[in-house]
């Protein structure tokens, strides 16, 4: 049996799923994607309403740059990916304060100078990391030679790679301390609302290698993607189909079929059923355990996706970021818990384009991390404790952009909220929970594999994790133990 024999199923046409289909469908499989939606990208997808044309979840283009995850992918499958380089990655804003992010430290160094022994640290640490995932990520390891591999990259980057030994079950706190910064309120304060958004967890929970990475984001830079995140999934689209695979939308899958170790096809809403010898769900582990008719799991507290998002997708006057200078801001209160509204991020849709928004206004989506079930307990007990809530966030929200970036105020025109629950509905996940799984520790994460011989994970909930860069690659490790699925059954 050749490789172009094999029939795979895709369910979703988020990232992770895409990607997976489109590297699949290069090497000559026969790959199908069942996408519930009328439209690509899942959490990096878009909508309309109003004139206006939003990113729904994902706002800030990264891996982009030479050498970077994307920009290897995009060569590879001979996409030209639309952007351009972003001279910052983002403001941070608190108490007034402005700090520009960029590929430089020196704005962050000349206002905390205790810092600049630590940063020389992690630009190591991370210089180290990007290095060995260079050619695949064996992680978690699932075979011998897994464990080979990994052990032979740490043989031949010593020295240095003695250096990951201490950090390996460090947390980003323990780190700080060892600079003498962990009592540096205003420099934990920042880097804990940068720590959020890129591996779900703050410095005293977060693993210190995840956050060296992490914390590299705006050094490797962030790219404006011309038309919306959304351009990323319907190139990967166009990449399937050019390879003889299809995208199908409007097929919500409701059913697994399996015999044992074994899936043998999936059922949809519409009352057809695919055959398939692979099965790639681009899903959380929990929503994959509905579909396959057990109880939503709660996997281990190292790979839970807690987080959701409450969600504001407002349409601005123009001149409000034309005054600010800079289309994304990372708004945070001055102490006190972050996330639920007391920290904000806020993307606007570049001046000019006229596919985003009308003349004279910006597409805004601004977001905050959210517990989910606190929604699901509302709309439980009735439509006006649920609408309560949302208004509720909704105006905390708003107060935290109109203090941090008053050249907002009496400049929004319209007001679309989205929950957890809204979340769920969207892109099918169990609780509506987004943004892979807190990344506290190396140890007991989520890899690609599952009870089942043929079916394998890929997405957010993969190591390593969230953003563009994080589930591309891990969306390669999916590929690559298919391949090695592949490998076993043609024999």
């Amino acid at each position: 049996m050749e490789i172009r024999d094999l029939h795979c199923i895709v369910i979703g046409a988020g990232m992770g799923g895409l990607a997976a289909a489109a590297l699949l469908a290069r090497r000559g499989m026969q790959v199908t994607v069942l996408e519930a939606q009328s439209a690509p990208g899942g959490c990096a997808g878009s909508f309309a309403s109003g004139g206006l044309r939003f990113d729904a979840g994902a706002t800030v283009g990264c891996g982009f740059h030479p050498g970077g995850p994307l920009n290897l992918f995009g060569r590879e499958l001979g996409i030209e990916w639309p952007v351009t380089p972003e001279p910052v990655a983002w403001q941070y804003r608190r108490r007034g304060r402005r700090l520009d992010l960029t590929s430089s430290r020196l704005g962050i160094v000349a206002r905390y100078p205790r810092s600049a022994p630590f940063w020389e640290e992690q630009a190591k640490i991370a210089g180290l990391l990007w290095r060995l995932s260079a050619g695949g990520v064996q992680w978690p390891p699932s075979t011998p030679g897994d464990l080979s591999r990994l052990a032979m990259k740490g043989f031949e980057g010593l020295p240095d790679t003695a250096l990951l030994a201490k950090f390996m079950k460090r947390t980003t706190l323990e780190w700080l301390a060892s600079h003498g910064l962990d009592t540096v309120s205003e420099f934990v304060r920042l880097i804990d609302a940068q720590l959020l958004i890129s591996v779900q967890a703050t410095s005293r929970e977060s693993s210190a290698l995840n956050a060296a990475i992490a914390l590299d984001l705006p050094v490797s830079g962030t790219w404006r993607v011309h038309g919306g995140m959304v351009r990323v999934p319907e190139l990967l689209v166009r990449s399937v189909e050019a390879d003889g695979g299809a995208v199908l939308f409007g097929k919500n899958v409701i059913r697994i079929d399996s015999i044992r170790r074994e899936v043998l096809g999936v059922e949809t809403a519409d009352g057809n059923a695919f055959a398939a010898d692979i099965i790639v769900a681009n899903l959380t582990p929990d929503s994959l355990a509905v579909l396959d008719g057990r109880e939503a799991e709660t996997p281990p507290s190292a790979v839970r996706s807690r987080w959701s998002a409450f969600m504001l997708y407002l349409g601005v006057d123009s001149a409000a970021f034309d005054k600010a200078g800079i289309d994304h801001l990372q708004l945070v209160t001055p102490e006190g818990r972050l996330g639920e509204c007391g920290s904000l991020f806020v993307s606007a849709s570049p001046a000019g384009e006229a596919d985003r928004a009308p003349a004279g206004q910006r597409a805004v989506t601004v977001s905050t991390h959210t517990f989910p079930e606190p929604w699901f307990e509302a709309q439980r007990r009735g439509g006006d404790d649920y609408l309560r809530l949302k208004e509720r966030y909704t105006r905390k929200a708003l107060e935290l952009l109109y203090a941090e970036m008053p050249e907002s105020e009496g400049s929004v025109r319209s007001v679309i909220a989205a929950t957890p629950v809204t979340w769920e509905r969207w892109t099918g996940r169990h609780l509506g929970c987004v943004g892979g799984f807190a990344q506290t520790s190396l140890f007991g994460v989520c890899g690609p594999s599952t009870r089942y011989d043929n079916l394998f994970l890929a997405g957010d909930s993969v190591f390593p994790g969230q953003s563009l860069p994080g589930v591309v690659t891990g969306a390669r490790r999916t590929v690559e133990l298919i391949l090695r699925y592949a490998q076993k059954i043609r024999r």
